[in-house]
Protein backbone atom coordinates (compact mmCIF):
# COMPACT_ATOMS: atom_id res chain seq x y z
CA UNK A 1 0.00 0.00 0.00
CA UNK A 2 1.28 3.65 -0.85
CA UNK A 3 -0.04 6.22 1.99
CA UNK A 4 1.06 10.10 1.00
CA UNK A 5 -0.88 11.57 3.46
CA UNK A 6 -2.88 11.94 6.47
CA UNK A 7 -6.36 10.68 6.22
CA UNK A 8 -8.98 13.18 7.78
CA UNK A 9 -12.32 12.24 7.76
CA UNK A 10 -13.45 14.88 10.37
CA UNK A 11 -12.27 17.79 8.31
CA UNK A 12 -14.88 20.77 7.96
CA UNK A 13 -14.67 24.04 5.82
CA UNK A 14 -13.54 25.25 2.75
CA UNK A 15 -11.59 22.77 1.08
CA UNK A 16 -10.20 22.23 -2.46
CA UNK A 17 -10.70 18.29 -3.92
CA UNK A 18 -9.43 17.28 -7.77
CA UNK A 19 -12.01 15.31 -9.03
CA UNK A 20 -10.93 11.44 -9.44
CA UNK A 21 -14.50 9.84 -9.92
CA UNK A 22 -16.86 11.09 -12.53
CA UNK A 23 -19.90 7.69 -12.76
CA UNK A 24 -23.52 7.26 -14.18
CA UNK A 25 -26.66 6.42 -13.01
CA UNK A 26 -29.31 4.73 -14.60
CA UNK A 27 -30.67 8.02 -14.07
CA UNK A 28 -28.54 10.19 -16.62
CA UNK A 29 -29.88 13.32 -15.19
CA UNK A 30 -27.50 12.65 -12.09
CA UNK A 31 -23.93 12.42 -11.58
CA UNK A 32 -21.25 10.78 -8.93
CA UNK A 33 -18.17 12.12 -8.17
CA UNK A 34 -15.39 12.11 -5.43
CA UNK A 35 -12.32 13.39 -5.03
CA UNK A 36 -9.08 14.19 -3.04
CA UNK A 37 -7.78 16.88 -0.72
CA UNK A 38 -4.08 16.75 -1.97
CA UNK A 39 -3.55 18.54 1.29
CA UNK A 40 -4.68 15.45 3.49
CA UNK A 41 -5.47 12.90 1.12
CA UNK A 42 -9.27 12.92 2.38
CA UNK A 43 -11.24 11.56 -0.32
CA UNK A 44 -14.94 13.44 -0.41
CA UNK A 45 -18.18 12.23 -2.66
CA UNK A 46 -19.87 15.11 -2.63
CA UNK A 47 -23.67 14.65 -1.40
CA UNK A 48 -26.39 15.28 -2.85
CA UNK A 49 -25.51 13.87 -6.30
CA UNK A 50 -24.72 16.47 -8.61
CA UNK A 51 -27.08 17.62 -11.61
CA UNK A 52 -25.78 16.54 -14.93
CA UNK A 53 -26.72 19.89 -16.17
CA UNK A 54 -24.99 21.58 -13.30
CA UNK A 55 -21.58 19.95 -14.06
CA UNK A 56 -21.71 20.22 -17.49
CA UNK A 57 -22.59 24.07 -16.64
CA UNK A 58 -19.55 24.18 -14.64
CA UNK A 59 -17.37 21.91 -16.64
CA UNK A 60 -16.59 19.48 -13.86
CA UNK A 61 -14.84 16.74 -15.23
CA UNK A 62 -11.97 14.49 -13.70
CA UNK A 63 -9.21 16.66 -12.88
CA UNK A 64 -11.33 19.79 -12.35
CA UNK A 65 -10.44 21.76 -9.49
CA UNK A 66 -13.90 21.96 -6.87
CA UNK A 67 -13.67 24.13 -3.79
CA UNK A 68 -16.54 24.31 -1.35
CA UNK A 69 -17.51 23.49 2.20
CA UNK A 70 -17.85 20.04 3.16
CA UNK A 71 -19.18 18.97 6.28
CA UNK A 72 -19.82 14.79 7.20
CA UNK A 73 -23.05 13.53 6.50
CA UNK A 74 -23.91 12.01 9.85
CA UNK A 75 -25.09 8.26 10.98
CA UNK A 76 -22.93 7.37 7.92
CA UNK A 77 -23.00 3.05 7.53
CA UNK A 78 -21.13 0.36 5.56
CA UNK A 79 -18.48 1.44 3.65
CA UNK A 80 -19.53 4.73 2.15
CA UNK A 81 -17.51 6.96 4.70
CA UNK A 82 -16.66 9.42 1.90
CA UNK A 83 -19.90 11.02 1.78
CA UNK A 84 -19.83 14.65 2.74
CA UNK A 85 -22.47 17.63 2.30
CA UNK A 86 -21.34 20.74 0.31
CA UNK A 87 -22.23 24.36 -0.02
CA UNK A 88 -20.33 27.40 -1.77
CA UNK A 89 -19.34 25.44 -4.68
CA UNK A 90 -16.71 26.78 -7.55
CA UNK A 91 -15.04 25.51 -10.05
CA UNK A 92 -11.52 26.37 -10.41
CA UNK A 93 -10.75 24.78 -13.74
CA UNK A 94 -8.41 21.30 -14.36
CA UNK A 95 -5.20 20.72 -12.14
CA UNK A 96 -2.15 19.57 -14.65
CA UNK A 97 -1.49 16.15 -14.68
CA UNK A 98 0.96 15.96 -12.10
CA UNK A 99 -1.80 16.88 -9.66
CA UNK A 100 -3.79 14.28 -10.98
CA UNK A 101 -1.71 11.87 -10.16
CA UNK A 102 -0.88 12.85 -7.09
CA UNK A 103 -4.39 12.88 -6.17
CA UNK A 104 -5.13 9.33 -7.38
CA UNK A 105 -1.88 7.95 -5.67
CA UNK A 106 -3.39 9.75 -2.60
CA UNK A 107 -5.75 6.42 -2.63
CA UNK A 108 -3.41 3.91 -4.17
CA UNK A 109 -3.05 -0.11 -2.79
CA UNK A 110 -0.55 -2.69 -4.54
CA UNK A 111 -3.90 -5.10 -4.98
CA UNK A 112 -8.06 -5.03 -4.75
CA UNK A 113 -7.62 -7.03 -1.22
CA UNK A 114 -5.50 -4.75 0.64
CA UNK A 115 -7.23 -1.75 -0.71
CA UNK A 116 -10.94 -3.24 0.59
CA UNK A 117 -9.02 -5.34 3.68
CA UNK A 118 -10.71 -8.33 2.68
CA UNK A 119 -9.78 -11.96 1.53
CA UNK A 120 -12.15 -12.36 -1.47
CA UNK A 121 -12.93 -16.10 -2.36
CA UNK A 122 -12.39 -16.63 -6.39
CA UNK A 123 -14.72 -14.81 -8.80
CA UNK A 124 -15.88 -13.06 -5.82
CA UNK A 125 -17.12 -9.44 -7.25
CA UNK A 126 -18.48 -8.17 -3.45
CA UNK A 127 -17.92 -6.98 -0.13
CA UNK A 128 -20.64 -8.65 2.27
CA UNK A 129 -22.84 -6.71 4.08
CA UNK A 130 -21.35 -7.34 7.34
CA UNK A 131 -17.55 -6.90 6.87
CA UNK A 132 -16.16 -3.55 8.26
CA UNK A 133 -14.67 -1.18 5.98
CA UNK A 134 -14.20 2.56 6.22
CA UNK A 135 -13.58 3.56 2.30
CA UNK A 136 -15.48 3.02 -0.55
CA UNK A 137 -13.31 4.05 -3.44
CA UNK A 138 -9.39 2.86 -3.69
CA UNK A 139 -6.95 3.28 -6.37
CA UNK A 140 -4.61 0.38 -8.12
CA UNK A 141 -2.32 0.58 -11.39
CA UNK A 142 -2.31 -2.49 -13.24
CA UNK A 143 -0.05 -3.09 -15.80
CA UNK A 144 -0.74 -2.52 -19.82
CA UNK A 145 -1.03 -6.00 -20.80
CA UNK A 146 -3.06 -7.02 -17.91
CA UNK A 147 -6.50 -5.32 -19.15
CA UNK A 148 -9.00 -6.46 -21.31
CA UNK A 149 -12.46 -4.26 -22.17
CA UNK A 150 -15.45 -6.03 -24.33
CA UNK A 151 -19.28 -5.50 -24.40
CA UNK A 152 -21.39 -6.89 -21.79
CA UNK A 153 -23.64 -9.93 -22.89
CA UNK A 154 -26.43 -7.40 -23.83
CA UNK A 155 -24.06 -5.18 -26.17
CA UNK A 156 -25.25 -1.92 -24.30
CA UNK A 157 -22.73 -1.76 -21.66
CA UNK A 158 -18.71 -2.02 -21.18
CA UNK A 159 -17.05 -4.52 -19.20
CA UNK A 160 -13.53 -4.68 -17.53
CA UNK A 161 -11.46 -7.23 -16.96
CA UNK A 162 -8.16 -7.21 -15.39
CA UNK A 163 -5.06 -8.86 -13.40
CA UNK A 164 -3.60 -6.78 -10.41
CA UNK A 165 -0.27 -7.15 -8.85
CA UNK A 166 -1.30 -10.42 -6.44
CA UNK A 167 -2.29 -12.64 -9.63
CA UNK A 168 -6.01 -12.45 -9.12
CA UNK A 169 -8.10 -12.01 -11.49
CA UNK A 170 -11.43 -9.92 -11.71
CA UNK A 171 -14.15 -10.58 -14.51
CA UNK A 172 -16.76 -8.92 -16.04
CA UNK A 173 -16.63 -5.61 -13.82
CA UNK A 174 -19.21 -3.00 -15.19
CA UNK A 175 -17.92 0.24 -16.13
CA UNK A 176 -19.60 3.35 -14.94
CA UNK A 177 -16.60 5.66 -15.65
CA UNK A 178 -19.25 8.52 -17.64
CA UNK A 179 -16.48 9.46 -20.10
CA UNK A 180 -15.88 5.88 -21.13
CA UNK A 181 -20.00 5.38 -21.46
CA UNK A 182 -20.40 7.88 -23.29
CA UNK A 183 -17.32 7.62 -26.03
CA UNK A 184 -18.59 3.36 -25.88
CA UNK A 185 -22.34 4.81 -27.18
CA UNK A 186 -20.70 6.77 -29.55
CA UNK A 187 -18.80 4.23 -31.78
CA UNK A 188 -22.21 1.94 -31.07
CA UNK A 189 -20.31 -0.77 -28.80
CA UNK A 190 -18.48 -1.76 -31.80
CA UNK A 191 -15.67 -4.43 -32.21
CA UNK A 192 -13.51 -1.89 -33.80
CA UNK A 193 -13.92 0.97 -32.25
CA UNK A 194 -13.16 -0.87 -28.55
CA UNK A 195 -10.33 -2.64 -30.03
CA UNK A 196 -9.20 0.87 -31.12
CA UNK A 197 -9.34 1.67 -27.35
CA UNK A 198 -7.84 -1.05 -26.15
CA UNK A 199 -5.19 -0.66 -28.37
CA UNK A 200 -4.52 3.15 -27.43
CA UNK A 201 -4.81 2.14 -23.44
CA UNK A 202 -2.03 -1.03 -23.97
CA UNK A 203 0.26 1.59 -25.75
CA UNK A 204 0.28 3.70 -22.15
CA UNK A 205 3.04 2.90 -19.55
CA UNK A 206 0.63 4.01 -16.25
CA UNK A 207 -2.97 2.51 -15.83
CA UNK A 208 -4.60 3.79 -13.27
CA UNK A 209 -7.82 1.85 -12.15
CA UNK A 210 -10.70 3.62 -9.52
CA UNK A 211 -12.43 1.00 -8.34
CA UNK A 212 -15.59 1.89 -6.26
CA UNK A 213 -18.46 -0.02 -4.39
CA UNK A 214 -22.07 0.02 -4.71
CA UNK A 215 -25.02 0.75 -2.84
CA UNK A 216 -25.97 -2.76 -1.11
CA UNK A 217 -27.50 -5.14 -3.59
CA UNK A 218 -29.16 -8.74 -3.32
CA UNK A 219 -28.45 -9.66 -6.89
CA UNK A 220 -30.66 -13.61 -5.48
CA UNK A 221 -27.14 -14.82 -4.81
CA UNK A 222 -24.95 -13.11 -3.10
CA UNK A 223 -25.66 -9.52 -0.55
CA UNK A 224 -23.39 -6.97 -0.84
CA UNK A 225 -21.31 -3.78 -2.01
CA UNK A 226 -20.35 -4.53 -5.62
CA UNK A 227 -16.87 -3.38 -6.76
CA UNK A 228 -17.18 -1.60 -10.33
CA UNK A 229 -14.84 0.35 -12.19
CA UNK A 230 -15.43 4.42 -11.43
CA UNK A 231 -12.53 5.45 -13.23
CA UNK A 232 -9.81 4.87 -16.06
CA UNK A 233 -7.03 6.93 -16.24
CA UNK A 234 -4.02 6.31 -18.69
CA UNK A 235 -0.22 8.22 -18.61
CA UNK A 236 1.28 9.85 -19.85
CA UNK A 237 -1.03 10.61 -22.53
CA UNK A 238 -4.97 10.08 -22.30
CA UNK A 239 -8.34 9.63 -24.69
CA UNK A 240 -9.21 12.96 -25.85
CA UNK A 241 -12.46 11.86 -26.90
CA UNK A 242 -12.92 10.42 -23.48
CA UNK A 243 -12.05 13.23 -21.33
CA UNK A 244 -11.87 16.99 -21.83
CA UNK A 245 -9.10 17.25 -19.37
CA UNK A 246 -7.74 15.21 -16.27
Amino acid sequence: MMCLFVNSMNSIGMQKIIITDFTRFSNPEIVCTAGIDLTTGQCIRPMPYFNAAFCKSLNIAPGAIISGEFTPVENLGGPHQEDMYYKNLSCLGPCTSSEFKLALNAGLFDTVENGFQIELADNQKHIPINHIIEKSIITIKIQPDKIDIFCGYNQTKIKLNFVDNSGRTYKYLPITDLGFYGFAESIHMSHDGLKTLKAFICSQSEIYLRLGLSKPWDNGKANGYWIQVNGLYTFPDYHHEIRSYR
